[in-house]
C-alpha cells in the first residue's frame, strides 16, 4: 500500500530537497504534482485540493522560500499535514463500559467477522480483557461457524443462539450472559450486505438503539478506495459511529480510503488490518502513517513489535550462551518463532528507515522459514546443540529427512556459523561491523 504514492511524492519534492533557490513559482508547481500523485491514489478531489492550498499556505507563510534548506522544511509541512489530514493523534476505544459494549459494522466482505476475531484478541493481549464474541450475523451460516473457529483459535467464547433470527435479541441477551460470566467487553459482529439498503441500515440502527454500543466502529475494506469513504458517510449518518477500521491494508489499496475518510466523515481512524494473521492487527498512528508514506519508516512500531516478543529471562539465558559459544540450532528456531510473530516480513522491514524503498521489488518469499525450520527439525538433538559434528553422511540424512536439496542445508550451516561468529563479536563489544556483515551474504528469506 501506498507504493505508488510515496513514489510520486518523493519525485515530486526532489527538485525541492537541497539548498537550491525556491520560488514561488515552483513550489506551486509541485504542489499541483502533490495533488495529481494523491488523486491518482484515489483521494477525494476536494481533499487533495485543501490539502495542497494547506501546504502552500504554511509553505509562504513561514519563509520556507528563504530558509537554509527550503526543500526539507517543505518535506516537513507535507509531513505534518499528512498526518493531520488521517487524524493528528492515535485514537484510543472507550472502555468505560461494565461490560463494554463494541458494535461492529460494515458492508460484506469488507472483513468484519475477521476484525471482530482480531479485536478480541488484541483485547485480550494488550488491555488483559475477557471479551465476549457475539455472532450477530443471523444470514450467513458460515460467518456464525468463521467466528466460532477463530474464537477458539484465541481463546474467546463466543455466543450464538441456533435458530434465532432476531439479532437484536441475540445482542441483548448476548450483553446479559457476558454479565453473569465476567466478561467486561462485550464485542458484536453484525450482518452485512453486498450494498448498502434500506433493511440493513434499519438493522443495524435497531441493534444501535438496543444495546447503546460504547463503541460502534464502521470497518472497510481499504482495496475499495473512494467507494469506502462514500459508504462510510451513508453508515456515519445513519449511525453516527465512533472510528473506522481499514482492512486489507496488506494488500494492494492506492491508500484513497487512509487518507480521505477523516476529512469527510470527520471520525477517526483507529485500527487498520494488517495480513491474514489473527495477530496482524495495528493501532493507526497518523505521524506513523506519514513517516511510512514520505519513505521515512517506523521504527516506533518496529521496536513495539520486537518488545512485545521480547522476554527479559530468554534474553538473558541466550546472552550466556553466546557468550560461551553454545548458541545452537534450538536457539536459532526461537529467534525464527519470535519474528515470525512480529509479523509479515516485507511489512516489517519496510518499517526500518530507508529498507522500503530498496525492498519495493525484492520477493521476500515467507515460506524460506519453513525449509529452514524443515532442515533443523531433521537434525538430532545432539546436531542441533552442537552443529560441529555434522559431517557429510549427516547432510545428505538431513536433506532427505527435511525433503530440501543438499546445497540449502550447507548453505544453512554455513550461514549459522558465520551468524555465532558475529554474535559472539557483538557479545564482546566488536559489533560496529554487525549490520556490514549479516547483510553482506544472503539475508534468509530475500531472493
Amino acid at each position: 500500500m501506498f507504493e505508488n504514492l510515496s513514489d510520486r511524492l518523493e519525485k515530486a519534492l526532489k527538485t525541492l530537497k537541497g539548498h537550491g533557490r525556491i520560488t514561488e513559482i515552483n513550489v506551486a508547481e509541485t504542489m499541483k504534482e502533490i495533488r495529481r500523485a494523491l488523486l491518482n491514489a484515489d483521494v477525494n478531489y476536494k481533499v487533495a485540493k485543501d490539502f495542497t492550498n494547506r501546504v502552500k499556505e504554511k509553505a509562504i507563510g513561514q519563509k520556507v522560500l528563504t530558509s537554509l534548506q527550503p526543500g526539507q522544511v517543505l518535506v516537513k509541512i507535507v509531513h505534518d499535514e499528512l498526518a493531520e489530514l488521517m487524524g493528528g493523534q492515535a485514537a484510543g476505544l472507550n472502555l468505560s463500559g461494565k461490560p463494554s459494549i463494541i458494535l461492529i459494522s460494515g458492508l460484506q466482505g469488507s472483513g468484519k467477522t475477521t476484525f471482530s476475531a482480531k479485536l478480541a484478541n488484541w483485547l485480550k493481549k494488550k488491555k488483559h480483557k475477557k471479551p465476549l464474541l457475539v455472532a450477530g450475523d443471523v444470514y450467513r451460516p458460515a460467518a456464525i461457524e468463521q467466528l466460532k473457529i477463530m474464537g477458539e483459535k484465541t481463546g474467546t467464547e463466543v455466543y450464538t443462539e441456533e435458530g434465532n433470527k432476531n439479532p437484536v435479541e441475540i445482542a441483548r441477551h448476548a450483553i446479559d450472559y457476558a454479565k453473569e460470566h465476567g466478561h467486561d467487553v462485550v464485542i458484536i459482529d453484525t450482518a452485512g450486505r453486498l450494498a448498502v439498503d434500506e433493511e440493513m441500515m434499519n438493522e443495524i440502527e435497531n441493534i444501535h438503539k438496543a444495546v447503546h454500543p460504547h463503541e460502534t466502529l464502521f470497518v472497510v475494506d481499504a482495496m475499495t478506495g473512494q467507494d469506502a469513504v462514500n459508504t462510510a458517510k451513508v453508515f456515519n449518518d445513519r449511525l453516527d459511529f465512533d472510528g473506522v477500521v481499514l482492512t486489507k491494508l496488506d494488500g494492494d489499496a492506492r491508500g484513497g480510503a487512509a487518507l480521505s475518510i477523516k476529512a469527510v466523515v470527520n471520525k477517526p481512524i483507529k485500527f487498520i488490518g494488517t495480513g491474514e494473521k489473527i495477530e496482524d492487527l495495528d493501532v493507526f498512528h497518523p505521524d506513523r502513517m506519514a513517516d511510512r508514506i514520505l519513505g521515512m519508516g517506523d521504527i516506533v512500531s518496529f521496536v513495539e513489535r520486537a518488545q512485545e516478543q521480547f522476554d527479559a529471562e530468554q534474553a538473558a539465558k541466550l546472552r550466556k550462551k553466546i557468550a560461551k559459544n553454545e548458541f545452537g540450532f534450538d536457539d536459532f528456531l526461537q529467534q525464527i518463532q519470535q519474528i515470525k510473530k512480529m509479523g509479515n516480513l516485507k511489512d516489517l522491514l519496510g518499517m526500518i528507515p530507508g529498507m522500503g524503498k530498496a525492498l519495493r521489488n525484492v520477493d521476500i518469499d515467507e515460506d524460506e522459514f519453513k525449509h529452514i525450520e524443515a532442515i533443523i527439525y531433521s537434525m538430532t538433538p545432539e546436531e542441533r546443540r552442537n552443529p560441529k559434528i555434522i559431517n557429510s553422511s549427516r547432510k545428505k540424512r538431513i536433506a532427505r529427512g527435511s525433503g530440501r536439496p543438499l546445497h540449502e542445508v550447507n548453505q544453512l550451516l554455513k550461514q549459522f556459523d558465520q551468524m555465532r561468529t558475529l554474535m559472539r563479536k557483538m557479545q564482546k563489544g566488536g559489533g560496529k561491523n554487525l549490520m556490514r556483515g549479516l547483510f553482506g551474504g544472503r539475508f534468509p528469506g530475500i531472493n
